[in-house]
């Protein structure tokens, strides 16, 4: 089967013949029918996070089941969401609560598989979706229903449920308070259609680009913002001068924690949904992070739990009160997944969603 592999940290990728392993008997084999092309992949190739390679790439996917070991609790022909961070249910933070933060879950890459010759291969956060076909266990496949068109259901299992629990369970916003999203890729738009859904009033949504405006409206934005020097007083123009209630930062780089901190208002919050690099160090004064009474704080797969939250989302769109079809503004085949990371790297678009027969 064909696959979208990365060789090294910053190399070009293409697709190459892999070979999956044989099913365990809690595994299940999935024909991947759609994938995003997601920012934490791009961290793989260009090694902000530290990877081993021969790589698939690709972990927000979904397919269906065309088989299944005999002690997997997923049945053959189920149409899933693929799940990059399943929780083992026994470790302290899942018996705690916290299932996100597993200790077992979210690993960068995992050996599975083989190349065409025989050689070692790595899958990206259990799943490597970039392929025409996965073999996983079956805690990493939650079932959807049917009619859920397979782009919009990949979504669901990271860009969605990242933004969508970033406002409504890391953040709790309340209907009627302000919110400030910085970085629109596709978590960025997920999170302000999160923020819009929940009555948030006002939505300001801000990119390095104009290009997102259009994008940031149809998600929800009430006000679209070209980040800059003037960006806290703009946000506070907009906010009664007290800044956003509450800040969302989805870019992951210490800039851009360091002015969704500064646009927020005294005793407002502040949640970092974007995964940066180690070396990038945020600084805040000791004297404003007392003064200012902010809570910093990030949000780890939207503090969700996506055996739990994922189907809640399918319902929602199903019910058409939640659109992640809106985000996908390219749709390609495997062989144009390589460009797409591209236009990723140059902060175009918003989601590009591959799409497999």
């Amino acid at each position: 089967m064909r696959a979208l592999v990365c060789r090294d940290a910053g190399a070009a990728l293409a697709v190459e013949e892999i070979v999956l392993p044989e099913l365990g008997p809690r595994d299940v084999r999935v024909r991947i029918r759609a994938a995003g092309v997601c920012h934490s992949d791009l961290s793989m190739v260009n090694g902000t996070l530290k990877a081993a390679y021969p790589l698939v790439l690709g972990h927000e996917a979904a397919g269906v089941v065309t088989a299944a070991g005999p002690e997997a609790n997923v049945a053959v022909g189920a149409h899933v969401v693929l799940n990059w961070a399943p929780p083992c249910r026994t470790c302290w933070f899942c018996t705690h609560g916290q299932p996100w933060l597993c200790e077992t879950a979210g690993v960068a890459t995992t050996p599975r598989g083989s190349t065409a010759d025989g050689g070692p291969l790595h899958v990206t956060l259990g799943l490597g979706a970039l392929a025409e076909e996965v073999v996983v266990g079956d805690h990493a496949v939650i079932a959807v229903p049917d009619e859920l068109p397979f782009a919009t259901a990949a979504l669901l299992g990271c860009a969605v449920l990242t933004g969508v629990g970033a406002v409504l369970r890391t953040a709790a916003l309340r209907a009627g308070e302000s919110a400030l999203v910085i970085g629109l890729g596709g978590v960025g738009l997920s999170t302000v259609m999160a923020a819009r859904a929940a009555g948030a009033d006002p939505v300001i949504a801000v990119d390095v680009s104009d290009a997102k405006r259009e994008l940031a409206l149809a998600a929800g934005a009430t006000h679209f913002l070209v980040s800059g020097d003037e960006l806290s007083g703009q946000v506070r123009g907009l906010t009664e001068r007290r800044g956003a209630d509450h800040s969302f930062e989805c870019v992951g780089r210490s800039a851009t924690i360091r002015a969704a901190w500064r646009a927020t208002r005294r005793g407002g919050q502040v949640t970092v949904v974007g995964m940066g690099a180690k070396d990038d160090m945020v600084s805040l004064a000791a004297l404003d992070v007392f003064h200012s009474a902010r809570t910093l704080r990030s949000s780890v797969y939207g503090n969700s739990d996506p055996d739990r939250d994922v189907p809640d989302l399918a319902r929602q769109v199903l019910a058409g009160d939640l659109d992640p079809a809106a985000l996908i503004t390219d749709r390609v085949t495997l062989d144009e997944a390589a460009a797409a990371f591209a236009r990723m790297a140059r902060g175009e678009g918003a989601r590009t969603v591959v799409l497999l027969p």
